[in-house]
């Protein structure tokens, strides 16, 4: 018997183990075909043969850790493909070639380590691609490049990613894929609600950094009259912890990162500091100030040297420890070259911002300069700080 108008069918909840070749041959004109929550761990490479209307194909939370392209040979019309939280490993060359028509592609929640060169290979159409919650390390451009024309999301986050090749950076304008995926459409809504801002800068520090927030730097910069927004006191209680940092970093004229090896280990901080260098790269502002509190070596600022490439003259502080000279001088320096920093307009153009480190941030007679300009780094900087 053949079921020549059924357009929607579900197999959910059905503790499935294995789906067999020409499975579905009795409903050639399916459109929706769900197949999640099962135990699956076995597809044919010709279980789906001849479902050429399917639409959307549903195969998330099962067991699958292979897939292969002849499974998807004949879904010409598919436009939704979900393989979330699954075993899968490996994506090989040309698994989706035939998906010329696929414009949402799921595989987050997966053990992905590798992606063949070929992986997306014939994904002529597609918008919305998940590989969160994977284990990736590296992402570069001959691999995703060739969606750059019709991508709209690209969700990275929850992997180990710390390389990505620096075309990749150019190509799709740093953060424009990760930080849409993570915030759809929510942050362009927060941004036309709160164009005012509320605070002259959002600290973002590590939670273990605390104490140096609250007994150096809240006194020096509060008590000189700035307004400052810090998770503890002024994020909304009961609002989304995402939406918090948005409206702090978009609410607010400057970011100022603490920098440190707790800071470098935070996911949260990760993302603001992300955030405001999408802000930079959205309005060309020039949003972001970073302070060092200890030394970091450079190989842990691998992804902030990338980052720094592409931005518009920054300003890197160094906290000067309790071995300088003169603390007392230093740290009354540093607190000048910051308030002065905070009181800097977000469009200045870098002939105005150099003209003014010229002027301004030349090292004093006697004293260690803490403020390094970027125009004062090589063209290969070391980030070892002093």
């Amino acid at each position: 018997m053949r079921f020549f108008h059924l357009k929607e069918l579900s197999y959910r909840y059905n503790r499935i183990l294995e789906v067999n070749a020409f499975s579905f041959a009795h409903t050639p004109n399916l459109t929706t075909l769900q197949l999640n929550i099962n135990i699956i761990a076995y597809l044919d490479r010709q279980a789906l043969n001849g479902l050429k209307e399917l639409v959307t194909l549903r195969l998330d939370n099962n067991l699958l850790t292979d897939i292969y392209n002849e499974s998807f040979a004949d879904l010409h019309s598919l436009q939704k493909l979900i393989l979330r939280n699954n075993q899968i490993a490996v994506i090989f060359n040309n698994t989706f070639h035939s998906l010329s028509k696929l414009s949402i592609l799921d595989l987050g929640g997966n053990k992905i380590a590798h992606l063949m060169p070929l992986a997306f290979e014939g994904l002529d159409s597609l918008n919305n691609l998940y590989l969160d919650r994977n284990r990736l390390a590296q992402i570069d451009s001959t691999l995703i490049g060739g969606l750059h024309r019709t991508l709209q999301v690209l969700d990275l986050h929850g992997n180990f990613i710390h390389y990505m090749e620096e075309k990749f950076y150019w190509k799709f304008k740093y953060g424009y894929y990760v930080f849409r995926s993570w915030f759809g459409e929510r942050w362009r809504r927060l941004r036309e609600e709160e164009e005012k801002c509320t605070y002259d800068a959002f600290i973002s520090y590590n939670s273990a950094d605390e104490e140096w927030v609250m007994e150096q730097l809240l006194p020096n910069i509060e008590g000189s009259g700035f307004r400052l927004c810090l998770h503890h006191r002024d994020f909304e209680p009961g609002r989304n912890i995402v939406d918090n940092i948005v409206a702090a970093v978009y609410n607010s004229r400057k970011t100022v990162c603490v920098v440190s090896q707790n800071f470098l280990h935070s996911e949260w901080c990760s993302l603001e500091i992300q955030l405001a260098s999408y802000r930079l790269f959205d309005d060309m502002q020039d949003v972001l100030l970073l302070v060092f509190l200890e030394s970091i070596h450079e190989r842990q600022l691998s992804a902030y040297h990338r980052m720094r490439k592409v931005m518009l003259k920054k300003t890197y502080l160094q906290w000067p420890g309790l071995d300088c000279i003169d603390p007392a001088k230093a740290q009354e320096l540093f607190w000048k070259q910051l308030k002065r920093a905070l009181r800097s307009s977000n469009s200045r153009s870098p002939d105005e911002e150099e003209m003014e480190g010229n002027v301004q941030n030349g090292p004093r007679a006697g004293e260690k300069e803490h403020l390094l300009n970027q125009t004062q780094m090589d063209e290969e900087p070391h980030y070892v700080m002093p």
